[in-house]
């Protein structure tokens, strides 16, 4: 809600197709000369629940492009406009002033190989070794895979990108604290 101030009266696209998007579009809707969500997909059905696709419906400044996606984005000191290319070559949107990213996975690509991931790449964690151990036994993971939890990975993760997480703002920042204990007990001991 913050984010949509800023961008009032403006142009905005919103790129995924999940109840995150749907939300952050109902959001700016309400300030924005115009909202354009940008999926990849046929559609919305797959992966928006329906009072959310019903909203968007029928609300007049929200328009919905599928098969879309933003493949340049372009502006001198901030963003000005974006490439969304269509069948017949393609087409720039001048005037954008955002583009918040709604995407379903986490972009945890940094991350060590051996730091065990379920198949949609959310990060694995666990409160015990019995627990790890079944939830890479679970997942296929190797004896080399490691899981948030291990105190020997030296990996700490809390919010969306960990595994079962409850994506609300106020759960993540609780496991960050949690977080930033567990990393200052594990470096007490050196």
């Amino acid at each position: 809600m913050a984010e949509a101030q800023s961008c009032k009266d403006e142009l905005v696209y919103v790129v995924g197709g999940a109840n995150s998007a749907g939300q952050a579009a109902m959001y700016f809707s309400r300030v924005a000369k115009k909202v354009t969500i940008l999926v990849r997909g046929d559609g919305l059905e797959k992966s928006m629940s329906k009072y959310l696709i019903d909203q968007i419906a029928g609300t007049s400044n929200i328009t919905v492009e599928t098969r879309s996606e933003v493949v340049e984005a372009m502006g001198e000191t901030h963003l000005e406009s974006v490439k969304n290319p269509e069948p017949q070559g393609g087409r720039s949107a001048a005037g954008v002033v955002g583009i918040p990213v709604h995407r379903g996975a986490p972009q945890n690509r940094l991350l060590p190989e051996k730091v065990m991931r379920e198949p949609q790449r959310f990060v694995l964690s666990g409160a015990g070794p019995a627990d790890r151990r079944a939830t890479a036994a679970k997942h296929g993971k190797g004896s080399g895979a490691v899981s948030a939890g291990d105190v020997d990975a030296r990996v700490f993760v809390a919010g969306d990108v960990r595994h079962g997480s409850v994506k609300r703002a106020a759960t993540a920042v609780g496991e960050g604290s949690m977080a930033v204990q567990l990393m200052h007990q594990y470096l007490a001991q050196f």
